[in-house]
Formats: structure tokens, sequence, C-alpha cells
């Protein structure tokens, strides 16, 4: 263990000092998480309007992702030695500035360009919030009650995202969907200076630019990789193939450069402690299976089902609120019965929902879609005990370093769900839709345009008024998003006997430790 020490700038606050920071913290949380489904809402228009291919339609959603996975550990460390308050209200500017210049988005790589920017940000924002409630909830309890509203939260977030997107979109252009951000920011600014305190961690030691970057390029090159063999449906990809090797090795140059560090960017042997290691990976494997099923559904609602978006945003309402409320409920029934039980009970929950949806004989239903639904939501509504159990294993100064691991699990894992998964999906919709034989005798660009996307499939279908050509898009989506689910719910099996495993029996993340 190194001789790092937390050096807060802060006397103990008092009771209701620190609720009112938990109640910064976790609106800058809303927000973030607001804006990825809100995303979800809006990315029917915007592929209406823009016409991307599918490769730019997935950089669209994974490029945010990608750059804030990242950038996590840099930023993070770089918040222990200038002040995670500082970088928390840095980070709130640079996310409001960028949803801003979405009023200059005109085509597919400009959008990808903002989302890019709004990483930046969020890279910032989210390991802050987790490293701050850390050290701001010195009793383990109340600690694990902050947790699960934080991750209650972020259920609501994912909630309020489709709702608000559906009500804007309902009067405004998708602009909308981003520029809401902006007013969102200003107010998070102006509440973190007021409420928040400074915090940051003496006797760091040197900053290790090398292995930032090998952090940083390695993630991009690796990510690249998956995406490319995705698309093109085949390993055999000369340029992928060399992105791979090349981005896990210096993967692996980062991991090995900090283990032998005596001040390493990201302390790894926090892995040793079993409780740690079942929270990470229960980030990283959920997020995996769901979010490219969740994207998946929300625009098999718009563009299938024929939901508009505030339908869409009503009917994706149930996971976010039953989440929560499991968010809510986790740290008593934790206590109950145990984290371990708790935690991996619910990802087998969030399981069968997801296999409801890939195994309903005949056609699928929109009450199949809300039943499965509110099984995923209040079994992810367990995450908050991996949020519990992650910060439980960390001592107080790495809180930085477990706010890092925590958030680059949960980017990661949706990063390379969106880029395997979807790229898969993407790639099943595309061969039966070919296969059915609906576009023939169209214009072969705009065939090419159908194939890459259901957005683009269903605007062409109306402009060439081809009702046809849009249900046989539809049919092949829904089959491929079923295929998705059937995938999505086993790797959440996989992960809960993994986190059962794992994590000691009688795991009790409301005592004290460390």
């Amino acid at each position: 263990m190194s001789d790092q020490r937390t050096a807060p700038k802060f006397a103990p606050l008092s009771k209701a000092r620190r609720w009112a920071a938990l109640s910064v913290l976790t609106a800058s949380l809303l927000v973030i998480t607001m804006d990825m489904t809100i995303l979800n809402i809006a990315l029917p228009e915007m592929a209406a309007e823009l016409h991307p291919t599918s490769d730019q339609q997935l950089w669209i959603i994974d490029v945010y992702s990608l750059v804030l996975a990242g950038l996590l550990v840099s930023f993070a460390a770089i918040a222990d030695r200038w002040g995670r308050k500082r970088m928390l209200l840095l980070g709130y500017s640079i996310f409001g500035a960028a949803s801003l210049l979405v009023l200059f988005a005109t085509n597919a790589e400009s959008v990808i360009a903002i989302r890019a920017i709004l990483g930046i940000g969020g890279a910032m924002i989210m390991p802050i919030t987790l490293s701050l409630i850390r050290v701001i909830f010195t009793d383990p309890r109340e600690r694990a009650t902050a947790l699960a509203i934080w991750a209650a939260v972020s259920g609501l977030g994912a909630a309020v995202g489709p709702l608000l997107g559906g009500l804007l979109l309902e009067y405004f252009s998708w602009h909308a969907a981003f520029l809401v951000n902006v007013p969102l920011m200003l107010v998070g600014v102006i509440a973190g200076i007021a409420i928040l305190p400074e915090s940051r961690v003496a006797h760091t030691g040197r900053w290790d630019f090398l292995a930032a970057a090998l952090s940083l390029v390695g993630m991009t090159l690796l990510v690249w990789a998956i995406k490319t063999f995705g698309k093109e449906a085949s390993l055999l990809v000369p340029e992928a193939l060399v992105a791979f090797a090349a981005g896990a090795a210096l993967l692996a140059w980062f991991v090995v450069r900090c283990l032998r560090s005596a001040s390493p960017l990201l302390d790894l042997s926090l892995f040793r402690n079993r409780v740690f290691s079942a929270g990470a990976i229960a980030a990283l494997g959920s997020t995996f299976a769901m979010i490219a099923a969740l994207l998946l559904i929300a625009q098999w609602l718009q563009l299938v089902d024929g939901a508009s978006p505030v339908e869409a945003g009503i009917r994706l309402f149930p996971i976010a609120i039953t989440g929560a409320l499991a968010s809510l409920a986790a740290p008593a029934l934790a206590r109950r019965i145990g984290a371990r039980s708790v935690l991996a009970g619910g990802l087998g929950f969030a399981g069968v929902g997801m296999l409801i949806i890939g195994l309903q004989p005949g056609t699928l239903t929109t009450l199949t879609v809300i039943i499965a639904l509110c099984f995923v939501g209040a079994g992810t509504g367990s995450l908050a005990i991996a949020s519990a159990m992650i910060m439980h294993g960390s001592p107080e100064e790495k809180a930085g370093n477990a706010g890092a691991i925590e958030e680059t699990s949960y980017e990661l894992g949706a990063v390379l769900g969106v880029a395997i998964l979807g790229s898969v999906s993407a790639l099943l919709y595309r061969a039966e839709f070919i296969a059915s034989g609906a576009l023939q005798g169209v214009d072969r660009a705009l065939a090419g345009q159908a194939e890459e996307s259901l957005g683009a499939a269903v605007s062409i279908a109306d402009e060439l008024r081809l009702p046809e050509l849009a249900q046989q898009a539809g049919v092949a989506f829904t089959h491929s998003m079923q295929t998705t689910g059937i995938a999505g719910g086993l790797v959440m099996f996989a992960v809960a006997v993994a986190v059962f495993v794992m994590t000691p029996k009688g795991t009790d993340v409301s005592q004290a430790s460390h």
C-alpha cells in the first residue's frame, strides 16, 4: 500500500450538508443518464434526417462511452491531485458547452464529434460523483444508503430521458435532445460551487503520462477492432487484427506498468479484494448485456411497433421505475439475506427478462416487452449493491481509483456490448432483409442505405410509398433484436454465477471496512 492519504480541505460536514451534496452529485448523474436515453429516442429521427451508415450510427452511440472509458482513469487521477470539486465543475462546463454545439451539426460526422466532446465532460463527472460520496459519507451504513440513492437516480434518469426526449421531439427537432443539457449543467455549476466541498489526495506521486496514453490509445484500438469484426462478420480483417493486437498489447503494458509502479495511475491491487472484484464484474457484465438490447428496444418501439416518441418513452418507463425502487430496497434486503444473494439473484432476474423477449413464440408484442422490461429493471436495481461493494472494498484514499474502475466497468461494458451485440444485430438484420427480396427494384444507392439501418429503411419506404419495404425491414429487425435478447440473457446468467462464486459468504456492505 502506498503512503497516500486523503487530505480533504473541509471539516466533517453536517448531516444536512452531506445530503445536500448528495443531491447535487446525483442530479449530475441524472443529466448524464438522461442524455444517454434521450439519444435512444432521438436516434430514429436523427437517422431519417442525416442518413448515417450503420457504422456511423454505432459510432454516434459508442463514441461517448469510448472516450469516457478511455479518460476515466486519467481524469480521476488528475482530480485526486487538482481537486475533485474543480474537476467536477469543469466537467459540467464542458458537457454544457458541447451540448450547445449541436446547433451547428449538419451531418453524422459532426454529431459524432459532439458526442466525443460530451464523453470528455462525462469522464470528468462520473467517477468524481462516486469518489466524493466515498469521502463525504464516512459511516458505512449511511454510505450504502447514499449509493443506493445514487443508483436509483441513475434508473430515474433512464426513465426521464425517454419521456423528456419524447416530449421535446413532439414539438422540436432532435437537436433539442442535446440542448436540454445546457440549462441543467448551468444549474449544476452554480449549485456545486455553493454546496460541494473540495477534496484532494496528498502525496499522490508523479503523474504517469505514458500510462495515461497507453490506457486511452489501447482502449480505442481494441474497441475499434471489435466493432470492425462485428460489421464485417469476420475475424479475418487485416487492419482490425492489427488494431486488436496493438490495443491488447498497449493495455497489457498499461497493466504491467501500473502493477510495477510505486504510485500507479490506477491501483490495480484493489482487485485483490474479492468483494471489489465481484462488484466490478457485475457492473461490466450487466451493461454489456443490457445496453445494446435496450437501444434496439427503443428503436423497435418507434419504428416497428409504431409508437410516437412520447409513447416510446412511456413504454420504457417500467425498467427505470422498477430499477429505482429495487435500488432503494437493495441495501435493506442485503442486510437480511446477504449482499451476494441480492446482487447475483438480481442479475439472474434481469437475465430472465431478456430471455422473455427473445423466446416469445409468434409475433413479439408490446405487452411482452413491457413485462420483460419490468424484470430487467427489478433485477438491475441490485447494482446498487455492486456500487456499495466496490466502495466498501476500497480505502478512502483510493476513492478516486475505485470510482474510476467502477465507471470504466460500466462504460467499457456498454461500449463493448453495443460494439459486439449491436454489430451482430445489424448483421442479422441486413442478412434477413436482403434475403426477403423486399429491396428488388429499389435504386441501388437507396437500397444500400436501407440495408444499413431500420431508421433509413422506414424513411425510404415512406418516400417511395412502399409499405411492404418497411414491413419486411421491421420483421428482420425484430428477429435480430430477439436473438440479441437471448445472447444478452445468457450473458447475464453467466455474470450472476460468477458474482455469486466470487463474493465471500456473509459479505456485509453496511459494516466498516479498512
